[in-house]
């Protein structure tokens, strides 16, 4: 195999820079077979040999056993063992080759790390659940250090450490310490929360543990603060435990300033993803699924004016942000507050009309369940409105393209409606007419 190093030789002549008459000449360098993974046909950077002594790069042949293969790709033989042993030799070779090249422009590969082991993570949680007992913050902010260690290195450490139970390990840690004290352990509780973010699924007895209402305190205690990486991670936590059971969802919504802390998220942004996080957390709040207790917190995100932040997001959000964002609106809608809130504002059905059939199925259904709640108790502004923009073309290509059976229902109530008043007036496009409109900040 030959590949392609182009090097430039600068030199300074009369105080200038100039090339020499070979810097862009290209170098062809034959990279030894032997050097090469016999999957991946690359230089392996990571040789390892398996039981049947041919030796490949670590990446290429854990893909090929993670995909279900029990052979030698080489071979063909059956692996009686699929333990991988690290070819420190040929991997010494293959450096020394490397620096001999790097004239060339060939870096020389990095000695590679071994991939951590089951024992090692189970004595690591160990250590963890001796400390958190005696209150060792220091201890366990180093144990944690050394998790988020491992898991930067590879995806096969990420993995090792998920599969063995260290999820409900810093969940009971985190409960733990936070009992006690948040602000006091406040630099543990942040490591352990940042770390828990990427460990879901967390088992039903770690889901207790950081479901517990010392725990969902905590968070929201972080929730409310000035740092924005620990809101964040506080959010992201609570997107993923929320959606797991209905009981800290309720549990949450029983904790005082969380509504105002979510609202600030959307309202001055950290990150996409924060964003995301948050407008998942209120729709759990809010769904028909919670308790009756949700219209008052329903009426609280009103009050704060989140329908209309929530229509000024979806105008050029990306499909994640707007699909949430339609979701948590359709539900504020729900109560008569909310319609009559989404009702007064200029850009609520120019921006429900535009995202219909626009970004994507879920986000259809979400537009015209808005605009079906809206015009079945109005009194036609909102249906004349609908129309002018082009609304009722729109809604017969729902139906021709497919859509659920709820969806089609309201998208039938719809098509009655907007009937009455499709030939009184012209219609417009309604993907470029927002420009237009005022918006309330």
């Amino acid at each position: 195999m030959i590949f392609y190093w182009r090097r430039r030789r600068a030199v300074r002549l009369a105080g200038m820079n100039k090339l020499s008459d070979d810097a862009n000449s290209d170098v062809e360098i034959t990279v030894p077979s032997h050097f090469q993974c016999p999957i991946s046909l690359e230089l392996m950077k990571d040789p390892v040999t398996l039981s049947t002594g041919i030796t490949y790069d670590r990446e290429s042949i854990e893909k090929w056993i993670e995909t279900g293969h029990t052979t030698c790709p080489v071979t063909k033989q059956v692996l009686w063992s699929y333990d991988q042993i690290p070819n420190h030799a040929i991997r010494k070779i293959i450096q020394e080759w490397c620096v001999e090249n790097r004239s060339h422009g060939v870096e020389r590969i990095p000695t590679p790390r071994i991939p951590i082991t089951q024992l090692e993570v189970s004595e690591v949680c160990s250590k963890i659940m001796s400390s958190t007992r005696h209150g060792d913050e220091k201890k366990c902010e180093e144990l944690v250090g050394k998790i988020e260690k491992w898991a930067k290195e590879s995806e096969k450490n990420k993995r090792c450490v998920i599969e063995n139970g260290t999820g409900f390990v810093l969940s009971s840690s985190f409960e733990s310490f936070a009992s006690v004290s948040i602000e006091k352990h406040e630099c543990l509780l942040k490591m352990i929360l940042s770390t828990l973010t990427w460990m879901f699924p967390l088992g039903v007895e770690g889901q207790s543990k950081l479901g517990s209402t010392t725990s969902l305190r905590c968070m929201a205690w972080f929730l409310k603060g000035e740092d924005k990486s620990s809101r964040q991670n506080a959010v992201l936590a609570l997107e993923k435990l929320l959606s797991l059971d209905q009981q800290h969802v309720n549990a949450l919504a029983e904790i005082e300033g969380v509504a105002e802390a979510l609202f600030k998220i959307i309202m001055v942004p950290i990150r996409p993803k924060a964003t995301k996080a948050s407008l998942m957390v209120i729709y759990h709040l809010i769904s028909p699924s919670a308790t009756s207790e949700n219209m008052t917190i329903i009426r609280r995100f009103v009050e704060m004016g989140l329908v209309e932040l929530i229509l000024e997001v979806v105008v050029d959000a990306e499909r994640g942000i707007c699909e949430r964002a339609l979701g948590v609106l359709e539900c504020m809608c729900v109560c008569d507050e909310g319609r009559e809130v989404a009702l007064n504002h200029a850009l609520t059905t120019p921006v429900l009309v535009k995202k219909i059939l626009r970004v994507s199925e879920t986000a259809t259904e979400f537009s015209v369940s808005v605009l079906w709640k809206l015009c079945r108790d109005e009194n036609g502004g909102v249906v004349v409105e609908a129309v002018q923009l082009g609304c009722f073309q729109k809604l017969l290509v729902v139906l021709q393209v497919g859509c659920g059976e709820r969806t089609k229902e309201r998208v039938t109530e719809l098509l009655k409606l907007l009937n009455r008043y499709k030939d009184r007036f012209d219609c417009v496009d309604s993907s470029n007419n927002l420009k237009y409109l005022k918006r309330s900040y």
